[in-house]
């Protein structure tokens, strides 16, 4: 599969330049005709029975499982289906084991709903949240070591940072909560779909990514992962029926069994699918996440970051003879596929964006700490002609700007 086949999936880039996959992205062909064949089934309840309907429905949805594990090196039964990024951080919130006077360390820039869960667990349960300081947008590993005390116990920290770009060393805070003993809990949705993630060679307890944004299946569903040595030191969930082990013959079979009773003593499934909420899940969304996973993994994850890579150095670089100010760092080791950049202020950064907008160039105007400006997002289905044509807007912009300011005779 190369990239220009890949651009033909995607047939909402032949009247708009498509650059803002860090907010909600365009869905590929694939993914819309796998929710489309969902819909057509439950329209017309295709199997013999609405039992089997349910159960082939379950199957569908449980494809996206294993495709998530091997986007990120992990093992099946480690992969929980959840609708969102948010979902899987406020699951992970509530099941670390954390109490009043823990320590959990959460990073300047980060975006909301990666702090809410622990804000949340400070107000009701006193632990206490510290804010590993940035510098100039970067994040290092030793100003979280030097926030570490005896009573910290987790770190959550975007791997991608929402309004700049910036990648964190996941390798080395990996080494460093292990070395510690502390939880590391990673949101993932600003990389994965871009740059890889190997849970095998980085070590991380728990992570969670949306589907809606650089995995291009913005139909309410994601995962969780869970390391697998570490299930067992989480509070287990209050689970759905889905999370009972199934029982011989299958769940069709048992709710034909007259002696089945509701209180009893339940087996639970291990490993990460008892976090999902359990019974009547989102099938579209879980079908669609599977449809555009199995893209990225034809694609090749390797190929998709070097394209994305190549698509950014070639933004910036224009964006250098511009003379426009680029805030994402420049080194492949510390972006994936967002390319901030700012004009010197918040209203011309507004005005450049409403410039780019009214000429069908999606991008997006984004701050957090301080840091920020116009955010572009260079994915998989861009080429050099998007970029070219955001830059020749960029320029139209400053010359436009130039002689609104140029005094009158």
């Amino acid at each position: 599969m190369n990239f220009e086949s890949i651009r033909d999936e995607f047939p909402a880039l032949r009247e708009k330049t498509f650059l803002d996959a860090a907010c909600v992205s365009i869905a590929p062909r694939s993914a819309v005709a796998a929710v489309q064949e969902f819909l057509e089934r439950a329209l017309t309840c295709p199997e013999p029975s609405a039992t089997r309907n349910h159960i082939a429905m379950d199957e569908l949805r449980a494809a996206a499982r294993p495709l998530a594990a091997q986007l990120i090196n992990a093992r099946e039964d480690e992969v929980a289906l959840v609708e969102s990024t948010s979902q899987g951080l406020a699951i992970a919130a509530q099941a670390v084991p954390l109490a009043a006077g823990d320590r959990v360390l959460v990073a300047a820039p980060e975006f909301m709903e990666v702090a809410i869960p622990w804000c949340q667990l400070r107000d009701r349960e006193g632990i206490e949240l510290a804010v590993v300081p940035h510098r100039d947008g970067k994040l290092f590993v030793d100003e979280f070591a030097a926030l570490m005390t005896d009573r910290t116990r987790l770190v959550v920290v975007s791997s991608v940072q929402w309004s700049h770009g910036y990648r964190i060393d996941l390798n080395a805070l990996s080494a460093l909560c292990r070395a510690r003993g502390v939880w590391l809990v990673v949101d993932a949705i600003q990389q994965l779909g871009a740059v890889p993630i190997d849970v095998q060679a980085t070590p991380i307890d728990l992570l969670a990514c949306g589907g809606h944004k650089w995995l291009n299946a913005p139909f309410g569903c994601g995962f969780l992962y869970i390391r697998r040595d570490r299930m067992q030191d989480l509070r287990p969930p209050m689970a759905g029926y889905l999370a009972v082990e199934t029982p011989e013959g299958g769940w069709g079979n048992y709710f034909q069994t007259p002696s089945i009773q509701p209180v009893r003593d339940y087996h639970y499934v291990e490993g990460a699918r008892r976090y999902e909420a359990g019974g009547t899940a989102n099938y579209p969304g879980a079908i669609g996440l599977a449809a555009s996973l199995r893209m990225f993994l034809e694609a090749g994850q390797e190929r998709i970051a070097e394209h994305v890579w190549t698509l950014g150095e070639k933004l910036m670089t224009g964006l250098d003879r511009l003379g426009i100010s680029v805030s994402t760092p420049r080194e492949r080791a510390e972006r994936a596929g967002i390319v901030t950049f700012s004009l010197g202020s918040p209203e011309q950064n507004a005005a450049i964006v409403e410039h780019l907008l009214a000429r069908r160039i999606l991008v997006s105007l984004r701050y957090t700490a301080g840091i920020g400006g116009v955010r572009v997002a260079c994915h998989l289905f861009n080429n050099d002609s998007d970029i070219g044509r955001l830059l020749e807007a960029a320029g139209e912009f400053q010359r436009g700007a130039a002689r609104s300011s140029a005094p009158r005779p």
